[in-house]
């Protein structure tokens, strides 16, 4: 999961069109998807920092295809106490 800009809108030809979403985020959010292991669930920093005082999680430094530097990923672990 990530959190940021993303186009939307239909994209193609007149025959053939589709709704789509593009943009780093969704390249991002793909990525991490392929990381994640089964059941887990990969959260961009950005989400982290919007979720952290509701869950706890693990941080991990992940090299994806597509982006420059290594990017901060965590896996969510668990529910914080109310």
């Amino acid at each position: 999961m990530a959190y940021g800009y993303a186009t939307l809108g239909t994209v193609g030809f007149e025959g053939r069109r589709d709704y789509t979403a593009l943009g780093s985020v969704v390249n991002l959010a793909a990525r991490l998807c392929g990381e994640a292991d089964a059941g887990e669930v990969l959260v961009d920093k950005r989400t982290h920092d919007a979720v952290a005082h509701r869950c706890t999680a693990t941080e991990r430094v992940l090299t994806l295809k597509g982006f420059a530097d290594p990017v901060s990923a965590y896996a969510l672990t668990s529910s914080a106490a109310p």
